[in-house]
């Protein structure tokens, strides 16, 4: 065997090895994004009367609160950012941390300073790397976040929009988050949290254009939307978690199946070449056979003289 040919026949072993692995890796993705749109739609209806009951409070009580109430001149704001602890998803992570990047400078551009919060280890990789301050972050479990994850996030951002601004507090709350439409589309998002827009609201909840009932609070609306706002923020993160998740999942299928076809597209190719070697190998090989045959003969011919 030739030079050539073991050199062709090695790289057709070793791409149809990795694509093995790259179509192992899509099919367990797959079977992932099923797992997480189902409790993406779980955890919608949860989601849904929440923002129902916080608009019915807001809108039937005069008073204000953290939850519902603009404040006049903000100052500092929050900025919750969702990327992957993984790679090999595609653009998934750099497109968040990109939309990430442009609330931040538009925030800066109003005036207000920013605190980042971060989901995932290629976020923090991203903003340690360029030395970016990050307030607080949290890894390991973007494949797969439970509600128990969504709360241990939200806790310093709820004690952050609580406090007053000179005491390290924030005057809103943002996130941004990749939002799953469907197995081949996968966007970026920007949602501000709190202060919560009640037409927003209202939109999400289903009750735009309702009339609302009158409520009695008991022992106040204050206290009732204390104890809403941790419900509130928890839900809205955990959604965010699950929708991200499904993303992630769709773009590591996309990127794992144009791999795995790439890698059958070279197999072709290196195949052809393979198979192009060893025709000149074997028409060389007789082209030696026929000539020693002629040079034998000549010889013959000479010596019957």
């Amino acid at each position: 065997m030739g030079a050539q040919l073991r050199v062709y026949k090695r790289r057709i072993k070793s791409v149809t090895a990795t694509k093995k692995i790259t179509k192992a890796m899509e099919m367990i993705a797959a079977s992932r994004i099923v797992k997480a749109q189902r409790q993406v739609v779980a955890s919608t209806p949860y989601a849904t009367e929440l923002t129902r009951a916080v608009t019915a409070v807001a809108t039937g009580s005069n008073t204000k609160h953290p939850l519902t109430t603009e404040v006049d001149a903000p100052v500092r704001a929050a900025v919750l950012l969702i990327t992957s602890d993984r790679g090999l998803a595609g653009g998934y992570s750099a497109n968040a941390i990109k939309a990430a990047e442009q609330l931040t400078e538009r925030l800066r551009g109003e005036g207000k300073e920013v605190d980042t919060y971060i989901v995932g280890r290629k976020g923090v990789s991203y903003y340690g790397f360029r030395e970016r301050k990050v307030t607080d972050s949290w890894t390991g479990f973007t494949d797969n976040p439970t509600y128990a994850d969504a709360k241990k996030v939200a806790g310093p951002l709820i004690e952050a929009v609580q406090l007053d601004t000179a005491e390290g507090g924030v005057d809103e709350l943002h996130i941004v988050f990749t939002e799953f439409i469907s197995m081949l589309t996968q966007t970026p998002v920007q949602n501000r949290l709190l202060p919560l827009s009640l037409e927003k609201a209202a939109e999400e909840s289903g009750t735009k254009g309702e009339i609302l009932p009158l409520f009695d609070f008991e022992p106040s609306a204050e206290d009732v939307l204390d104890a809403l706002l941790p419900r509130y923020v928890e839900s809205r993160i955990y959604n965010a978690l699950l929708q991200a998740a499904a993303s992630k999942h769709a773009a590591t299928r996309r990127a794992m199946k144009s791999a795995t076809d790439n890698a059958g597209e070279l197999i072709k190719s290196l195949s052809r070449l393979a198979n192009a070697a060893r025709q000149a190998e074997i028409t060389q090989e007789i082209s030696e056979i026929v000539g020693g045959a002629n040079a034998l003969a000549d010889a013959t011919a000479g010596s019957d003289k």
